[in-house]
């Protein structure tokens, strides 16, 4: 339920244009030859048959030089492509390496630039051929305290794009790949697709492709003209220029789950053999029919393309829908198919794009326009291999294998760090299962309190030691946004299975929220909230005076937290890049993550939040958190309410509202499931034979039982005693 919370919230966010052309071309006058590899003078040329440039010096060229997501597609844990420039020499060794552009939260904001530019240097002399022949893996890795992920994906990149390269220019004497030979692919008739709109999103039957005016703005801005500048929208930046969706409906799963069954019949109908068709669905400022088609029969705004192949669709190749009829689907200005004749080399199994152009008025007969791309990749649920050898002059068959490739050394990846962190699995696994026996059993696990004080140090010492200054399992509020941003750009399962921690606790969170609500891991399994914890125990012990803040002014302070991570989430819509930044707003990644070795600001702000918890128990956690809110948001979803209370809780008895470490109990007795952390300290005071009236007062009632009539005429035991003595619990 909570994945499905994340998912129609991600809905709502804006992915930005593909780009069409390489990312050397884009990104080349970023980085300067000298920069690269000490004493270039220049690059050359990009070379027409493969993205790399010559490296110059002295007029001679060194060494070539090539973007890594060029030549591989391993996401970051931003879940966007890390662009790495790269030289490698005629001997097949690195000479220069330049991390050009990224999105990783951690590198934009918390790891200095030295460990940045070392860490690059290290890959200076490294060995290509070698590489070849260890499978990747003969040099020494150097890990970055709280980047792991970061680098390892970096790493991934340098060495498989720096072989490609090697081989395909023939560099140390590694030979050319040759074409491969295996399975081609065809469509599978038997797969089924979701009949909800989520899910076909989710899974990539539907594709997106959402811009904004600010974007239509910044691209007419970056063609140079000032007419186009001086003609900008007027219309807020956020403001939907154009959303536009589409599916490969020809599939006849796809065709039945989107259009509906008696529309999918039609839909066999109008096509003939070998011809495909899709669906493309619109909202917003923009049409991408626009009125063209009227005058000449021809949609101008809209091209599918793939490879070297492009189609035009004319009047004779649409049809219009009334409506699309998947589950949850949301309301749309325009939805219509188009149909891809037979002729025109159309292989569906292979990525395509739409080609949208948008047009603005300079002049009254003058024109400029820019494109954007929605790109579309038939996921392999709906491919089945056909096992025909592939020929050497078949690029398609081969672009197909190496995708798989691809596909296969992403997996290798995420299998090979999860292999190296079997012990931190084990343990974070082990800390789950007791967790959750504890919440299972809490009534045996809260009968003796001084135990179960010790038990709850104990606990929140290994999250802070092991999960959070070892491991750097901490969550925060960025995760939810790198999801929002996978979920509207190409969902991949790739980017979150690269951290291993942070993808159990994700799922164990998940689950929480429908058995007990955000507690879990706030309570139990959250390193900076443990930290508070455990200092604020110390301050206790230290006789450090502890404040509780009047209900009414409490109860006011709670909303910030919500407020901060909605701003948050609005910022994402902007500018994910900018909301990451203001995510500084979590202490995790100074008091956590980076251990307080950080910019003096940083760690003044962390240790003054943890100086303030020292009078007010968890005060970031109760009025500051953004991700303790965006968890609390979903809380009340939760199936069961396992914390056991009295009728006289709240009227007359506050002795759990009292000793609430986080005052989520009200007067009145009810407790707050947005702000309780489930740190079962009222079950304690629930069951206490010291501290809690109506256990004291049932025990007594049995005592004055016993010691009035311990036995009956018959020397039966009194029936009146036994009956006290089995007296149950009465709660509400």
């Amino acid at each position: 339920m909570f994945a499905r919370l994340l998912f129609f919230l991600s809905a709502l966010l804006m992915p930005l244009p593909a780009l069409a052309q390489s990312a050397l071309s884009g990104l080349l006058d970023k980085v300067s030859a000298a920069d690269l590899v000490t004493g270039a003078e220049g690059f050359g040329p990009v070379r027409e048959d493969v993205p790399v440039v010559p490296v110059l010096k002295g007029g001679e060229t060194i060494g070539w030089a090539f973007i890594t997501s060029d030549f591989v597609s391993t996401t970051g844990y931003s879940g966007k492509p890390i662009h790495t420039m790269v030289a490698v020499d005629k001997d097949a060794t690195i000479i220069g390496v330049k991390l050009v552009k990224h999105s990783e939260p951690i590198v934009l904001i918390g790891i200095p630039q030295a460990k940045i530019d070392a860490l690059a240097q290290g890959y200076i002399g490294v060995d290509l051929v070698a590489e070849a022949r260890s499978g990747g893996e003969s040099h020494d890795l150097d890990i970055i305290s709280g980047a792991t992920v970061t680098v390892m994906v970096i790493d991934d990149s340098i060495v498989r794009s720096g072989l490609k390269v090697a081989r395909a220019l023939g560099l140390g004497g590694l030979a050319p790949d040759t074409a491969p030979t295996g399975p081609a692919f065809e469509l599978n008739p038997d797969a089924t697709a979701a009949p909800d709109w989520m899910t076909l999103e989710g899974d990539g039957t539907l594709r997106r492709l959402s811009v904004d005016v600010g974007q239509v703005n910044a691209a007419f801005a970056a063609l140079g003209d000032p007419r186009a500048i001086a003609r900008a929208l007027t219309e807020p930046p956020e403001t939907t220029f154009i959303e536009m969706q589409t599916a490969l409906v020809s599939h006849p799963a796809i065709g039945k789950a989107i259009l509906g069954e008696a529309e999918a019949d039609n839909l066999r109908s109008w096509l003939k053999p070998g011809e495909h068709a899709i669906v493309v669905v619109g909202r917003g400022l923009y049409s991408f029919k626009g009125s063209g088609y009227v005058r000449g029969g021809i949609f101008d705004r809209i091209v599918l393309i793939q490879d070297d192949i492009s189609v035009r669709f004319r009047d004779k190749m649409h049809k219009r829908l009334v409506g699309v009829q998947a589950e949850g689907a949301p309301g749309f200005s325009e939805a219509d198919l188009f149909r891809i004749p037979a002729d025109v080399g159309f292989d569906p199994t292979r990525p395509f794009r739409i080609q949208l152009l948008v047009h603005r008025e300079v002049g009254p007969i003058e024109k400029l326009f820019t494109t954007f791309d929605l790109g579309y990749q038939l996921p392999e649920k709906y491919l089945r291999p056909v096992a025909v050898p592939v020929a050497a002059e078949d690029t398609g068959a081969a672009e197909a294998v190496a995708a798989q490739e691809e596909t296969a050394a992403h997996q290798a990846l995420w299998q090979r760090i999860w292999r190296d962190k079997q012990v931190e699995i084990a343990v974070t696994g082990a800390m789950l299962a007791v967790l959750t026996l504890v919440f299972f059993f809490q009534g045996f696990a809260t009968r003796n309190e001084r135990h179960f004080y010790w038990f709850r140090m104990g606990f929140l010492t290994v999250t802070l030691v092991f999960l959070g200054w070892y491991a750097n399992a901490q969550l925060s509020v960025v995760n939810l946004m790198a999801l929002f941003g996978a979920l509207t750009s190409g969902f991949s399962w790739q980017a979150f299975l690269l951290d291993p921690l942070t993808f159990i606790l994700w799922f164990s969170v998940a689950a929480a929220l429908i058995f007990w609500g955000r507690g879990a891991y706030c309570g139990w399994l959250c390193p900076f909230g443990a930290l508070q914890e455990l200092s604020n125990q110390i301050a206790r012990k230290l006789r450090v005076p502890q404040w509780t803040l009047p209900w009414g002014l409490h109860e006011r302070l709670w909303p910030i937290k919500y407020m901060i991570f909605l701003g948050l989430f609005g910022a994402s819509l902007v500018s994910i890049e900018q909301a990451e930044r203001l995510a500084e707003v979590e202490p995790f990644k100074t008091a956590i993550i980076l251990k307080f070795v950080r910019a003096w600001p940083f760690v003044a702000y962390a240790v003054a939040l943890l100086v303030a918890g020292l009078f007010v128990e968890r005060f970031y956690c109760r009025y500051l958190c953004p991700l303790g809110a965006g968890l609390a948001i979903p809380a009340r979803i939760r199936m069961f309410d396992w914390l056991k209370r009295y009728r006289e809780c709240g009227n007359p008895c506050q002795t759990c509202a009292i000793e609430c470490p986080v005052q989520a109990i009200h007067p009145t007795g009810e407790i707050n499931p947005n702000e309780c952390i489930d740190c079962l300290h009222c079950q304690v005071l629930y069951r206490s034979p010291v501290k809690c009236p109506v256990v004291i007062k049932k025990l007594k009632r049995r005592e004055t039982a016993a010691a009035s009539s311990p036995r009956d005429l018959a020397g039966h035991p009194n029936h009146t005693n036994r009956n006290l003595l089995n007296e149950g619990t009465d709660h509400v």
